[in-house]
């Protein structure tokens, strides 16, 4: 399928670099004030209450200096009024926003005098120009709103990842709007899913009918009224009703988020005693879903730990903690699947051409991932490693009252701790020891201790 996208390159990328650095700059916003705030709402509202300003000094900052990376650049990384320096972050979230507006549209939209559809990183054979077509849309119309699409879906990401780096939390308002944004877009336009919500094999009765139960081969075989290519078959419905299928994919994508992630939460709390992961990584998930569709969901879900393997190893080299926000690396594995999509799709098409073997595998993949969890447990055992993380009852918390009584042991009594220690009444006047020491002299009217008079 050819493109009518005859424009030079540099055209929309220039265009793209400049719009992702200046989108990159409210993501700083979003990412510096929606952490503090606890409901969606409050979140909300946090993006409009005061215009951007230094921190120290209160001063607005001026919007020449507000230029994304430029600015920054040209004011040296400091304040302009009281010096302070500013975090290289700012620049740097900018410039990568804008390296990913011109990445993703790079590998996605074909661009040229004969550009073809199939050399986009999301075509596939079974994509929604195909299944169930274009419809209203033009080719160029259809994958550019999928590039929007998917970038709004990435600028999400973008920020829970800062935002779960910096503080271990994803904000809902990283997730809940996006994830409503998914479902109505996926509804609406019906032709921004990846893959069909549902497509079988045309000759699994065949292959698996000697090996399954006999009552099962008849829900192998095709049904009647079905699409059928070469090898597979897609339902019917999917051409006839679109924006059924728009909406259906979008909630399947969306629930198999959850189930994913809740699973292996609960499984890790039960067998390992310890959080597996977060609640916000459930939700991140849930967006994910809602814009990538079940298949897609599952391949992120297991691309996340191989990069979070990797980042573990150098975490514990360094740093020496154990645990890791996770946030990132759904939101690395989910863009790593869309920009290999058309790989991706080839390589697992078999597994999720299995129709309702795909619940025996399912059942299959969580009892090996319980035995495999069991199995870690009894390693540590042989080896005498504790399985157990201990009870918050046996190890001391550092409490409010702990930091209270040790601020009062170093700093009321001046001839000890940490003050310098000297006989001019002004200094503990000013640090507020004076009427601690007539109280414990037991100076007359005070209600303290008799003096001890030598």
């Amino acid at each position: 399928m050819t493109l009518h996208l005859d424009f030079p390159i540099w055209l929309p990328l220039t265009f793209l670099f400049v719009l992702g650095a200046v989108i990159g700059s409210f993501l700083n916003v979003v990412i510096l004030r929606t952490p503090s705030r606890y409901t969606l709402w409050e979140q909300w509202t946090s993006l409009s209450e005061n215009a951007s300003h230094c921190p120290r000094c209160k001063s607005p900052i001026r919007w020449y200096d507000n230029i994304p990376i430029f600015g920054w650049l040209k004011l040296g990384g400091r304040c302009r009024d009281c010096k302070m320096r500013i975090s290289f972050r700012y620049p740097l979230i900018e410039l990568l926003n804008a390296l990913l507006f011109v990445l993703v549209y790079w590998l996605e939209v074909p661009v040229g005098r004969s550009a073809s559809l199939e050399a986009s990183c999301l075509y596939t054979p079974l994509g929604p120009w195909n299944y169930p077509g274009n419809g209203w849309l033009t080719p160029e119309w259809q994958i550019h709103i999928q590039y929007v699409f998917h970038m709004v879906l990435i600028e999400s990401l973008l920020v829970a990842s800062v935002i779960d780096f910096d503080h271990r939390i994803i904000p809902d308002i990283t997730t809940t709007p996006a994830t409503v944004f998914g479902i109505l877009v996926s509804a609406v336009v019906a032709r921004v899913h990846l893959a069909p919500v549902w497509y079988q094999n045309s000759t699994l009765d065949r292959d698996f009918g000697l090996i399954v139960p006999e009552a099962w081969s008849s829900y192998l075989a095709p049904p009647d009224g079905a699409l059928i290519d070469d090898r597979t078959w897609i339902p019917h419905w999917i051409v006839d009703w679109p924006i059924l299928h728009g909406l259906v994919n979008s909630l399947a994508g969306l629930a198999m988020g959850y189930i994913l992630i809740k699973l292996v939460r609960e499984i890790g709390q039960r067998v390992l005693h310890r959080e597996a992961m977060g609640a916000g990584d459930i939700y991140l998930m849930m967006t994910i879903g809602a814009f990538l569709g079940w298949q897609a969901t599952v391949v992120t879900f297991f691309l996340a730990p191989v990069m979070g393997l990797l980042f573990s190893f150098g975490q514990r080299f360094f740093y020496r903690d154990d645990a890791i926000p996770y946030g990132p690396f759904l939101s690395l594995g989910a863009l790593a699947t869309i920009l290999t999509w058309s790989d991706a799709f080839e390589r697992t098409r078999r597994i999720f051409e299995l129709g309702p073997l795909l619940i025996m595998l399912f059942v299959l993949m969580v009892v090996l991932f319980v035995v495999s969890l069991a199995l870690v447990q009894g390693i540590k055992w042989l080896f005498g490693i504790p399985l157990y993380p201990p009870d918050e009852d046996q190890v001391h918390v550092w409490r409010a009252a702990d930091q209270t009584h040790f601020f009062a042991g170093e700093f009321v009594n001046r001839w000890s701790g940490r003050w310098r220690m000297d006989d001019w009444q002004g200094n503990a006047a000013g640090r507020g020891q004076v009427h601690e020491e007539r109280w414990k002299q037991g100076a007359p009217g005070r209600g303290g201790p008799p003096v001890r008079r030598l």
